[in-house]
């Protein structure tokens, strides 16, 4: 597929998402722009945020992944999974019951304006950092296998990406992004299932083959429980996975904003349930096609793609997709799912920035409704820049497999979010809120301290995903130690 041929196809893919927007986003209001009007159908969100939790990361990432960790990414989905069913029945209630339009309004209503404002603060440092990793991830196979092509550079690759994103969702918001990240998650499954069966059939394997094949074997083990010192122990693995998808979920922004534009509590918990069972099968399937792409590259001698002189496994699957010669119809089902992956969650990110924001750090509650139209939309606009510049950056300091990164981060800015929810709700205590953003800081910087110790000094104990419910005990042990014994009134 030439370059010309796939932008081509984004354009025809954007032409689709500007169509809903013009149509989801004619009131233009910050009402349906925050939550939708809370009309928005369980089953349509629920399918909507298979799309938005995979992302391109998960698209490419994954898959890329598979050679060095085979199928063990699949114990901390499998974590992922129970940690649905705590968002579903333990805060998905709070959230309803406080008729919340960002969900750190809980702080402001357990604890108080600085709580408030630092929870709002770690929400905002992880999802720019999330959605850049994300976005990153695209912009990457974009600049490798279409821009370099016309000589235009990564910046301005970033830049379009961006752009795009922010023309679509400005005026219709989240309402918008419920419908587009419906297209987006089919276009996303379709195209995992049709690379599978394509792939399959270059090989001469039907699917039921391919499960069974001896080949399959070097890559397939799911469950590692030899040594519980390594980083990949199952226990390990699928704690980390739960309280990753307590934080990454149920205390984001992001997340949860999809949910509470659903018209009831009973809805929400509806589509958090379905959302989670339909997850944990498509990610398995990503992980069969990334043994897949290594079993092909092994038995046709393509090499992994080098970015700036370096082995990237990330590219692997585009590459295979892209230039091996498997057809027209790969290359096409693999830009159109890798676009969709990246813009589900993208697009989402960036809604749920400027609706914090807007919310938490601007108060627009006092103000009119012109005046709050007006800030919605020059925040908009700062939140587009911010990503930008930070997936720039990425560029020049990220070296490690994406999806891994992502995770690693997460441990270290989601933590002082779940110890603050947590000692909200499994406390009757108050705290001096003042000095909150104190022990939140101080939990960061321990947690950054005991990541960097060697391994040496711990028995030989690597440290893994389990950073961020440590995190989260140390912010708790904070909190608990500034409590004061009265409920705020």
């Amino acid at each position: 597929m030439t370059a010309s041929q796939i932008v081509l196809l984004i354009a025809a893919y954007f032409i689709v998402l500007l169509l809903i927007s013009y149509f989801t986003g004619k009131n233009d209001s910050n009402a349906d722009f925050f939550k939708a009007g809370k009309k928005s159908p369980w089953y349509l969100v629920a399918f909507g945020m298979v799309g938005a939790s995979l992302s391109g990361v998960t698209f490419i990432s994954v898959p890329g992944w598979v050679e060095t960790s085979q199928f063990g990414y699949f114990q901390v989905v499998l974590g992922y999974l129970f940690g649905y069913f705590v968002v579903a029945f333990l805060l998905l209630p709070i959230y309803y019951r406080l008729n919340l339009t960002s969900i750190y309004e809980y702080l402001l209503d357990r604890f108080g304006v600085v709580s408030h404002k630092t929870g709002a603060f770690f929400f905002f440092v992880s999802r720019v950092l999330g959605a850049a990793f994300r976005l990153y991830l695209v912009a990457i196979v974009l600049q490798q296998f279409v821009f370099d092509d016309f000589g235009i550079p990564f910046e301005i690759t970033v830049v379009i990406s961006i752009l795009l994103i922010w023309i679509y969702t400005n005026r219709g918001g989240i309402k918008t992004i419920v419908w587009t990240d419906t297209l987006q998650t089919a276009f996303m499954i379709a195209a995992v299932i049709l690379s599978i069966i394509l792939i399959n059939k270059e090989l001469d394997w039907s699917f039921g083959e391919f499960l069974t094949s001896v080949e399959l074997k070097q890559y397939n083990k799911i469950i590692f429980t030899e040594d519980f010192l390594a980083r990949n122990h199952f226990i390990k693995s699928f704690i980390g996975g739960m309280f990753i998808t307590i934080c990454m979920t149920g205390l984001d922004q992001d997340m949860m904003q999809k949910n509470l534009t659903c018209k009831n509590l009973k809805d929400a918990q509806k589509n958090m349930v379905s959302f989670s069972f339909v997850l944990v099968g498509v990610t398995f399937l990503f992980m069969l096609l990334g043994a897949l792409l290594y079993l092909y590259a092994g038995q046709n001698n393509i090499s992994m793609p080098l970015m700036d002189g370096s082995p990237k496994t990330d590219l692997l699957f585009p590459e295979i997709a892209l230039n091996s010669g498997l057809g027209l119809a790969l290359s096409i089902t693999f830009m159109l799912g890798l676009i969709a992956a990246a813009y589900s969650s993208a697009d989402s990110a960036l809604t749920s920035l400027t609706t914090s924001f807007c919310v938490d750090f601007l108060d627009l509650k006092d103000k009119d409704e012109l005046e709050k139209k007006r800030i919605r939309k020059k925040t908009h606009v700062w939140m587009s820049l911010a990503l930008i510049a930070v997936i720039i950056a990425f560029k020049y300091i990220l070296s490690s497999n994406v999806i891994d990164s992502l995770l690693t981060v997460a441990g270290y800015t989601y933590g002082p979010l779940l110890g603050l929810f947590a000692f909200g709700i499994f406390t009757e205590h108050q705290v001096k809120d003042k000095w909150v953003w104190i022990i939140s800081v101080l939990s960061v910087a321990t947690i950054a301290l005991i990541a960097n110790i060697d391994k040496a000094y711990l028995g030989g104990y690597v440290l893994g995903y389990e950073l961020l419910p440590l995190n989260g005990l140390l912010t708790f042990f904070g909190l608990w130690c500034i409590r004061t014994k009265q409920i705020k009134s």
